[in-house]
């Protein structure tokens, strides 16, 4: 049998309904209106958000066959709104993570959502962002200000005690992952919550060259080792080898968005080259691919993901934030002690012979107490890989993972 390890990042973008293709743009003209902020400010955001992607990559736990799949922009973006509540060493501890300060980094975020309003054919793209907040609790102007204009967040109030308030978070989750995440929270709510911020994204690609569904075979993956459906694609491709792996970047649609698959040589394991994950060495390798012509075999698979990440933040420098102690003094009117109780992410992808369909989902939620040369390649993804769905123009990662285990 073939074992598939999948490891992927998806940079998702946290600002309401924002659409590439089919979507309707009309909510998020108002972020373009509201907000100030200079055309080129998201490349503020880009080392930030690959870095936290990589570090992710490899300290995130897999599933249990091995797979992860994991959204950093979508988390990035959701810690930047509460990042707008923060002061003192909280805000200070969030701020390396974030690698800027308040204005920064909303005036980034917003930058990010007008390069993105840009479509493209045959790519489709809406990220949406919504805070829930408990109707005992009121937002201070500031706050609400900031996260509605550099964010166009949805702000909704609830009653933490109903049940109706998990159907609505859930139905807007639903809604805005074109039904792919039916639910982020259950019930019945904390009821010390005071809030929760919430970020979705869909993302639509068709390739911009399919694979042909006549050439799809059955083969062996290996690693775990099973059988799985093997896409067959003969094209002038972007490709890069080197010591450690063989990479090629299939582009969707008119080349904006492509994804990047990283198969380690057969005496390297997907950790070595996980490790060897950095900003410094993605812009390195970015740049070393070059146009050749090539045969691609890759595993179709389909994978649902999940996975709480407060661990993983406490690791990567930000502990304060989830503890009794810490400062979100800028968020609510009320003098009460809020902290962090949950960060939480879903995701789901299915790549197929047409192209790749991806959601996420990631919600934070606020509490108090009581509330090598060669002339062609032929490159055989039979056993773990990873990759990445990016954006070329300005090398964001909007999608990342590995795979260990590919399932249809």
């Amino acid at each position: 049998m073939k074992k598939l390890l999948f490891t992927m990042m998806i940079t998702l973008l946290c600002i309401s309904l924002i659409g590439c293709g089919t979507k309707d743009d009309t909510s998020s003209s108002k972020i373009l209106s509201n907000a100030e902020f200079n055309e080129d400010d998201y490349y503020e955001l880009v080392q930030p958000n690959n870095t936290l992607g990589f570090q992710l990559l490899s300290t995130a736990p897999k599933d249990n066959e091995g797979n992860l799949f994991i959204s950093p922009t979508s988390l990035l973006m959701a810690l930047a709104m509460v990042y707008n509540g923060a002061d003192g060493k909280t805000k200070e501890e969030m701020a390396k993570i974030l690698g800027q300060q308040t204005d920064q980094v909303n005036k980034a975020n917003a930058s990010l959502i007008n390069r993105l309003l840009q479509t493209s054919d045959n790519v489709e793209l809406a990220i949406a962002n919504s805070i829930w907040l408990n109707e005992n609790y009121q937002f201070q102007d500031d706050f609400k200000i900031n996260v509605q204009d550099y964010f166009n967040a949805e702000i909704n109030e609830i009653n933490v005690t109903d049940n109706e308030s998990v159907t609505k978070i859930n139905n807007w989750v639903k809604k805005e992952t074109n039904g792919k995440i039916n639910k982020i929270v259950q019930d019945p709510l904390d009821p010390d919550l005071v809030s929760i911020l919430l970020n979705a994204i869909y993302f639509k690609g068709d390739w911009k060259y399919e694979f042909d569904k006549n050439q799809t075979s059955e083969d062996t993956f290996y690693g775990q080792t099973k059988s799985a459906s093997f896409m067959k694609l003969e094209e002038e491709l972007s490709y890069l080898e080197n010591n450690l792996f063989q990479a090629v970047s299939l582009p969707y649609g008119d080349g904006t968005l492509s994804m990047k698959v990283f198969l380690p040589k057969k005496n390297v394991s997907l950790k070595e080259v996980e490790d060897e994950l950095t900003q410094e060495n993605w812009q390195k390798w970015s740049s070393q691919f070059t146009k050749k012509e090539g045969t691609l075999l890759l595993p179709k698979f389909k994978l649902e993901y999940e996975i709480e990440l407060n661990d993983a933040l406490k690791m990567l420098g930000m502990p304060t934030a989830f503890e009794k102690d810490a400062d979100f003094s800028n968020m609510i009117q009320e003098s009460v002690p809020l902290w962090i109780s949950k960060v939480k992410q879903k995701t789901y992808i299915d790549v197929n012979e047409k192209g790749t369909e991806a959601a996420a989902a990631t919600s934070i939620e606020v509490v108090t107490e009581s509330a090598i040369i060669s002339d062609s390649f032929y490159m055989n993804v039979n056993h773990p890989f990873i990759f990445s769905i990016v954006d070329d123009e300005t090398g964001m990662i909007l999608f990342l993972g590995s795979i260990s285990s590919p399932k249809n």
